[in-house]
């Protein structure tokens, strides 16, 4: 193998059930929500047993294979992707993926992104007749308009389907998602809902000194808005509904905690707000559960795995009634819906859950409760058994015997 392709840590051999090769573009400790729920994914396969093989580029000039005792680890080259130096997109591996599978043939590949590495291990997986399953994350088709360059929708959305439809099975999180990727041609697809950690992300570590260094008393109201800081997150509007709650709420208090190519311009045109910057673990599942709502105006989600996080912190979400928002957010129960893409509802919505103490609490309470049952435990077992299921009807369609 060539070494200035791919790098990796070897295993010895394990009588794991699976051999599952994972390739992304994106790992922690890069925080976004496909790196994390990627994480969560390879931790669920490995506790049920399964040898994981992870593929991705390297992070950093002194970036090395992780020495794990639970999984193999390959690096390949990349370069950092515009507006986000921090990331890296993998450079083509077509060939070094061929090699190293041949050797050390998985028996199923899980395409986590559509970037050039993703691209090398469908056309590596299909040069070797392996079960490939693709998962969609990232309406990046969407992304366009926030970004000045709309006439690239229709290329990209074309892209997407090529891209999903090379795979044995396209993995989504929502039915409505699925519906969609139909409606464009996506032809393969199983939903497979996400989960949320439910020990880290609660209500006990709310901290009253933290909402003291925000400038707020113990009945400020706080409204959290948290992800990455960006244009496709439709942050204006968050702003617009903060002022609306706060001419109700004068002592009203707006946090953003994330950071991305837009937190320079919010700080300096809004510097009134607080700006917590990039968290991780229970210094941010602490800043969840130290607010008292949830702002979530983006448009352009698969899922959006802050919904549940703020949920299992105990607070009421307001968002539109799509991805995450409309599988897990029970309007006037545990949060409040608008209809999509429309503002105004949306504005109002927010101003329903923050004129409302009693309401809130209430809300609060019935949040936690909402996704007491989401664990990541039971979406890694139907990963499993979606796999093995994928893997023999490959076998019977390709006349191919795999090893289990």
């Amino acid at each position: 193998m060539d070494a200035s392709l791919l790098s990796y840590v070897e295993l010895p051999a394990d009588a794991g059930r699976l051999r599952v090769a994972v390739v992304t573009e994106t790992y922690p400790p890069e925080i976004n929500g496909v790196s994390l729920t990627t994480a969560r994914v390879v931790d669920g396969l490995v506790r049920h047993g399964n040898s994981v093989m992870l593929v991705r580029p390297r992070q950093n000039a002194g970036d090395v294979a992780a020495q794990e005792a639970h999984y193999e680890e390959m690096l390949s080259r990349g370069l950092p992707i515009p507006r986000y130096p921090h990331l890296k997109m993998g450079l083509p591996a077509r060939s070094a993926l061929i090699r190293l599978w041949s050797v050390k043939r998985p028996d199923v590949v899980l395409v986590v992104t559509e970037g050039p590495l993703g691209w090398s291990a469908l056309a590596a997986a299909r040069k070797l007749r392996l079960p490939t399953i693709t998962e969609f994350h990232t309406n990046f088709h969407s992304y366009s308009t926030y970004y000045g360059v709309g006439w690239l929708k229709t290329p990209v959305k074309a892209y997407l389907r090529r891209f999903h439809n090379k795979g044995d099975v396209c993995l989504v999180p929502t039915r409505a998602l699925a519906a969609s990727l139909q409606r464009d041609g996506v032809r393969q697809i199983e939903v497979v809902p996400r989960g949320v950690d439910t020990d880290l992300f609660t209500p006990a570590r709310r901290d009253e000194a933290l909402r003291a260094s925000w400038g707020a008393e113990p009945h400020t109201l706080v409204v959290a808005v948290i992800g990455r800081l960006a244009p496709e997150k439709n942050l204006a509007l968050a702003i617009r509904a903060f002022e609306a709650i706060q001419q109700r709420v004068p002592e009203a208090r707006l946090l953003f905690v994330g950071d991305g190519p837009s937190r320079e311009s919010l700080s300096r045109r809004y510097p009134e707000h607080g700006y917590a910057g990039m968290r991780t673990g229970e210094d941010l599942a602490a800043h969840y559960a130290s607010a008292d709502m949830f702002l979530f105006p983006s448009l352009t989600e698969t899922f959006g795995n802050v919904t549940t996080e703020a949920l299992a912190s105990g607070l009421p979400v307001v968002c539109f009634d799509y991805a995450a928002g409309a599988e897990r957010v029970r309007d006037g129960d545990n949060g409040a819906l608008a209809p999509v893409a429309d503002e105004n509802a949306f504005v109002d919505a927010a101003l329903r859950v923050a004129g409302d103490r009693c309401g809130r609490l209430a809300m609060a309470k019935a949040a936690r409760q909402s996704v007491q049952n989401l664990g990541w435990p039971a979406v890694a077992a139907q990963m499993v058994q979606l796999m093995t299921g994928i893997i023999k009807q490959h076998e019977v369609r390709n006349g191919v015997w795999v090893a289990g």
